[in-house]
């Protein structure tokens, strides 16, 4: 299995060199890279997906995916060459790349249905990827056949029409099956995660992370795509997203620390539009006000600047608070018995009282089955202070 993962992924890098010599010179340098990037990520997650976990097969769907990727792009950048020098076979290239986006999002149906154990989560579940497997076919030969497709040539008329009803009701059928695979693999997702627990319920945390990031970021991109550099990178990472995270959870590589991510991402998603909607209200409160001494704009943003600076920190801590409260309950409990724990100690000079402190905020925080403390001095005796009854049976 590593060694055809190797091989795929050394035809997937073979091709986007292809691609990139293509292109250059054609294409933006962030487009170059963008369009290198997703192929890339998605072989390099597959081979190391069949190299340490070969009986999982999202090795296999990432690995044949990232060659079909760079193909087409292959495909694109041909087209336009031939355009460009009258070469021989231009328009098959640009037909090919008209419809073989189709299979990306098939794919991704079939990967979220079988996330992250290369299983689906049920038998009822097994139409999945069958709606997308015949869903791709369906609506592949209506994009490809179709007037859809007349966009991507130069004359704007696909070479390859066929003007027939019947073309149409294929392509219709074929994305309705496509959705409907979508549907249910976000659904087959979802109740797997409520079933999940342990280094499952965190995979799958890893996948549902990068699926709200790309969501968030797709609109984003589509309304900037043209308009700045910046969209090229806000679209490395929506593409990237889903790949890297289902190789770090499949991998299980620094697998729990998704619990971080996500406490971050709300507290610096928050804080960041807090701040935004502060910095804007600020501006016109101070221009109202001080319009009339200094008549400019220029002393409004710098105190308005100012003003956001020293929020910062109180309202990054507010925030953090609230977010922990609301979804990380135990810790936060948990942090702030040990924090008054820490102060008692500062003033706390007798070991009963201490010792039975201790017990309490062990109990607490780690719920064991039973506690018990030795205290040593000058003589072998011990005092053991012991536990309570246990609130849950655990392993010892």
């Amino acid at each position: 299995m590593r060694r055809v993962g190797l091989l795929l992924w050394g035809l997937t890098v073979a091709l986007i060199v292809v691609s990139t010599v293509i292109s250059i010179g054609r294409d933006r340098f962030s487009d170059i890279v963008l369009y290198a990037l997703l192929p890339l990520t998605v072989a390099t997650v597959g081979a190391l997906v069949l190299a340490n976990r070969p009986d999982n097969r999202i090795g296999w769907i990432f690995s044949l995916l990232g060659v079909y990727l760079a193909a087409a792009e292959v495909a694109e950048g041909y087209g336009l060459l031939a355009a460009d020098e009258g070469l021989p076979g231009g328009q098959l290239g640009t037909w090919i790349i008209s419809w073989s986006w189709v299979g990306e999002i098939a794919a991704w149906s079939v990967i979220a249905a079988v996330f992250p154990d290369g299983r689906l989560a049920a038998r009822r579940w097994r139409w999945v990827p069958w709606f997308a497997a015949v869903g791709f076919s369906l609506a592949a030969i209506g994009f490809a056949l179709g007037p859809d497709s007349n966009s991507y040539f130069e004359d704007g008329v696909n070479p390859f029409l066929v003007d027939h009803f019947g073309i149409r009701v294929v392509q219709v059928v074929g994305v309705l099956l496509i959705v409907a695979s979508l549907i249910g693999a976000a659904v087959s997702l979802v109740q797997r995660l409520r079933r999940a627990r342990g280094v499952e319920r965190q995979q799958l945390k890893w996948f549902a992370l990068a699926a709200s990031l790309t969501a968030v970021l797709a609109p984003v991109v589509i309304a900037l795509w043209q308009q700045t550099p910046v969209a090229a990178l806000l679209g490395a990472l929506m593409f990237n997203a889903l790949p890297i995270a289902a190789g770090i959870a499949i991998l299980r590589y620094r697998l729990y620390d998704i619990d971080l991510v996500i406490k971050r991402t709300l507290v610096y998603t928050v804080l960041t539009a807090a701040l935004v909607a502060t910095y804007l209200v600020l501006v016109l409160l101070f221009q109202v006000l001080l319009s009339p001494l200094a008549g400019d704009s220029e002393l409004a943003v710098a105190a308005s600047t100012l003003g956001v600076a020293a929020l910062f920190r109180p309202l990054r801590s507010a925030i953090q608070g609230a977010v922990d409260r609301r979804f990380y309950r135990s810790r936060y409990d948990a942090a702030h018995t040990l924090e008054r724990f820490a102060a008692n100690l500062r003033h706390e000079l007798d070991l009963g009282s201490l010792g039975s402190d201790l017990r309490t905020v062990v109990e607490d925080t780690m719920q064991p089955e039973h506690v018990s403390i030795w205290i040593r001095d000058e003589s072998p005796a011990a005092v053991t202070i012991p536990g309570r009854q246990p609130r849950r049976k655990v392993s010892p």
